[in-house]
């Protein structure tokens, strides 16, 4: 989706003249919902498979979004658009008429992940057992993909087109390593998020380079210290158990063969 959501930001900034967040999310998110509809048709009227259907969308939407990214700064005052921020990540760039629409945005998507959490969590791993029980499986779903949708969007201009998927899926994998609920897998992948977002923004604020690479390279950090220091799944702590139980097994057969002696 973050892929798909650049042709919509140009043209929507081809539309509107200058640069509006505001403006901007609106275009990315027609964008990523024509993405996701292109993808459904493709899987449900061909033979393609979902993953390679995904491929060739999100392919030809960012080709397209680059296509007209150039088109735009190769004519006058183009190149002062901003539009280049959504590439790597800026967050230097933001207005605090910016941040007030990002902020508003994310209270209400958490508020409402926490109020359909039961029912995102009964679709999301049994879809015919909710259908069963009278759950509005379709409806919650497109829910569930409009806050996907919207949570890439939100953090276009901070992280960049580019990396966006790193940064959905990074935080989650790091907290799957600390717990099995699923209850607590989501606040520690959004805290895991946040911390993540706060120290790539303002070292990126110092150091003036690009947020998202900054901001990848702290989830990526805050995931090999959770594959390797976790008490339960990290490599270091399975290590660390296995040598005991070697430990403890060698002792209980020295046991055993002193008191047959």
């Amino acid at each position: 989706m973050a892929h798909a959501a650049l042709p919509g930001i140009c043209i929507a900034f081809l539309l509107y003249g200058q640069k509006s967040l505001l403006v901007f999310l609106i275009g990315a998110a027609c964008s990523g919902y024509i993405a996701t509809v292109c993808i459904q048709f493709i899987v449900k009227h061909t033979r393609i498979k979902e993953d390679a259907a995904i491929g060739i969308v999100l392919s030809v939407f960012f080709g397209l979004g680059i296509v007209l990214l150039t088109w735009i700064n190769q004519h006058e005052g183009g190149n002062q658009s901003g539009i280049n921020d959504f590439l790597f990540g800026k967050a230097a760039s933001l207005t605090g008429s910016d941040v007030n629409v990002l902020t508003v945005t994310a209270i209400t998507m958490i508020t409402t992940i926490l109020v359909f959490f039961k029912e995102f969590k009964i679709i999301t791993f049994d879809r015919a057992f909710a259908q069963g029980i009278g759950v509005p499986v379709s409806l919650l779903n497109g829910v569930l993909m409009f806050l996907i949708v919207s949570v890439v969007v939100i953090g276009l201009q901070a992280v960049g087109v580019v990396l966006m998927s790193a940064l959905l899926i990074t935080p989650a994998l790091a907290a799957r390593y600390w717990t099995e609920k699923l209850e607590w897998m989501m606040w520690l992948a959004g805290g895991f998020g946040a911390l993540s977002g706060v120290a790539g923004a303002y070292i990126s604020l110092i150091a003036y380079v690009p947020t998202g690479p900054l901001v990848i390279i702290f989830a990526t950090m805050l995931f090999i210290c959770s594959f390797l220091f976790a008490p339960k799944r990290g490599l270091c702590s399975k290590m660390i158990r296995r040598y005991i139980q070697r430990r403890t097994l060698r002792a209980k057969q020295l046991y055993k063969r002193g008191e047959q002696a």
